[in-house]
């Protein structure tokens, strides 16, 4: 009971600390507030930590407000954490080949008769676009065992698509 006592009044002094911070800045909010407040990593301080430790620790909250807002001459907004640039993380795992090396790699693939390398590296198409194609090859008589297992891969996704959304 003396704990919560204790807390509650930290809780008091966290909010005044605050109250006087937000009218020294100007700001309109309590998570403006978090722009002011430098973190060890770089950056300022998240707004999410800000609430955590207002709950948490209110008196190192107190803190901070104090030695970075209030008792500052004038308080500076902090730069924010530098971050890499979406997409500029290289995967290590994944091999990647020019479009010519694809096609000598499809047309080894041919030769040699494995219809699983030739399924996995050949351009995927739409299940229309193999439907126009195989009907073009029955009318020359011509039979494509590549079109036909690119079709019948294309139909079961497709049906596996529309059993799932139903």
């Amino acid at each position: 009971m003396v704990m919560t006592e204790t807390r509650t009044l930290n809780l008091k002094e966290v909010e005044e600390t605050i109250s006087k911070a937000i009218k020294k800045v100007g700001a309109k909010k309590e998570n403006e507030l978090c722009k002011y407040i430098p973190m060890t990593s770089g950056g300022y301080m998240h707004h999410f930590t800000l609430k955590k430790l207002k709950h948490k620790n209110p008196a190192q909250l107190a803190e901070l407000i104090s030695q970075y807002i209030i008792n500052s001459d004038r308080p500076s907004i902090i730069a924010p954490k530098s971050r890499a640039p979406r997409g500029s993380r290289k995967r290590k795992d994944q091999i990647t080949f020019s479009r010519i090396q694809l096609e000598r790699m499809l047309n080894i693939a041919r030769l040699a008769g494995d219809k699983e390398i030739i399924s996995l590296l050949s351009p995927k198409k739409s299940l229309a676009s193999y439907k126009r194609e195989l009907i073009q090859a029955i009318r020359q008589n011509r039979v494509e065992q590549e079109l036909w297992n690119g079709y019948s891969e294309s139909a079961s996704v497709f049906n596996m698509l529309n059993a799932e959304a139903q």
